[in-house]
């Protein structure tokens, strides 16, 4: 048999999907794979049921069906402040993940590089891989995770850089970027002609005093930014797997063409469906905060009286908490996870999965759970010290 494409060799299985298997065997609770264990909202699966009667159920128009797209161009619009045309502007795809690789394919050749910030969302290394592109990797320093503003502009005066990718509210850091931060960023886009790639997916789930800023609100930055995001947190319909991508035209024609090719399409049932969450008022975003705030403080007040060392999201929901107490002498934060799910029944991501640095007493906890989960999760995590051992 002829050999098989060697891409893969420089990436693994999702680490993140292995975990919730190995919680799935373990009747651990997951709090590594990022996805919520209570409902949608109500008027949304209402919606779905009438349409599982109704339809419809064929192929829809590969970019989206008009009547999500003008819901979505709303939504979107009014919250980056800008106008936007459904039918020139975005394309609906199967998630996130897929809005980020047809755009990684749209805008790259085989051999430019990506910049991206570390730690980093497990995908972004795989899929950069997949478009034969090479990764540069930019560390954001904890506790805050800060940059560097000269190691980031050194990367982006490497040769052949085509793209920076950058998550906002990041995953798994929690770091929301600041207004002068994305300046100064879209000023060495601008500066080196580079595009940026936006995960914009936690966009409605900061705290406190941070605020989301749209790169593409950014002067001058319109024309060069693909917003990529999904209904999938926002709604709390991971499983929905509906995503989508907006920039302007001419970038979003190449896009689409990706999609159309990859995808064909997504489910008409589900779009049909979730044009309700789209057309929600402004309050429902204000209580789905205010609900997240909630179990953030819940939370890391658990982890504070067991005395787990973390450090404090600014947005998204994950927290990254420091394992050095409990790790034996060589062990590695894999095997510690594993142990972690089959001794104490709650399963986390090793953070060696997010950093690029040699990264081994960090792990990856989220909290978008019921109350009563999140207690069980902290009264589980009380003994890890003695079920460790």
């Amino acid at each position: 048999m002829k050999e098989m494409s060697r891409r893969n060799q420089y990436f693994t299985d999702s680490v993140i999907r292995r975990m919730t298997r190995i919680a799935i065997a373990n009747n651990a609770i997951n709090l590594a794979q990022g996805f919520p264990d209570f409902d949608p909202p109500k008027e949304m699966t209402d919606r779905l049921a009438e349409v599982a009667a109704t339809g419809p159920h064929q192929y829809p128009i590969t970019m989206g069906a008009p009547n999500f797209r003008r819901a979505l161009a709303k939504k979107a619009g009014r919250f980056m402040g800008r106008t936007l045309d459904p039918e020139t502007d975005m394309v609906v795809t199967i998630g996130s993940t897929e809005a980020m690789v047809d755009t990684l394919f749209a805008l790259t050749n085989p051999g430019d590089k990506i910049i991206m910030f570390s730690p980093y969302f497990e995908n972004y290394h795989a899929q950069t891989i997949m478009a034969d592109c090479e990764p540069i990797f930019v560390p954001l320093v904890p506790p805050v995770f800060n940059f560097d503003p000269q190691v980031l502009e050194d990367a982006f005066k490497q040769p052949n850089v085509k793209a920076i990718l950058i998550c906002n509210p990041s995953n798994p850091s929690g770091k929301v970027f600041t207004r002068e931060e994305l300046s100064f960023i879209a000023d060495l886009c601008i500066k080196y002609d580079v595009y940026a790639i936006m995960d914009e997916v936690y966009e409605h789930i900061v705290y406190d005093d941070n605020k989301h800023i749209y790169m593409n609100s950014i002067p001058g930055m319109w024309e060069r930014t693909v917003s990529c995001s999904s209904l999938s947190k926002t709604y709390s319909v991971t499983g929905w797997r509906l995503g989508y991508a907006i920039a302007p035209q001419p970038i979003m024609e190449r896009i689409k063409q990706y999609h159309d090719f990859n995808a064909v399409g997504c489910a008409s049932p589900l779009m049909e469906a979730a044009v309700v969450g789209l057309e929600f008022p402004d309050s429902y975003y204000k209580e789905f905060g205010d609900h997240y705030a909630h179990m953030k403080k819940l939370f890391t007040d658990g982890l504070k009286d067991i005395g787990i060392p973390f450090t404090d999201p600014q947005g998204a929901y994950f927290v990254l908490a420091n394992i050095g107490p409990y790790l034996k002498k060589g062990q590695s934060d894999v095997d510690f996870c594993v142990k972690m799910t089959e001794k104490v029944g709650v399963a986390a991501v090793p953070g060696s999965s997010f950093f690029r640095e040699d990264i081994n007493d960090i792990v990856r906890l989220h909290f978008a759970k019921k109350d009563e989960t999140l207690y069980e999760a902290l009264n589980r995590l009380a003994d890890i010290k003695k079920k460790m051992c």
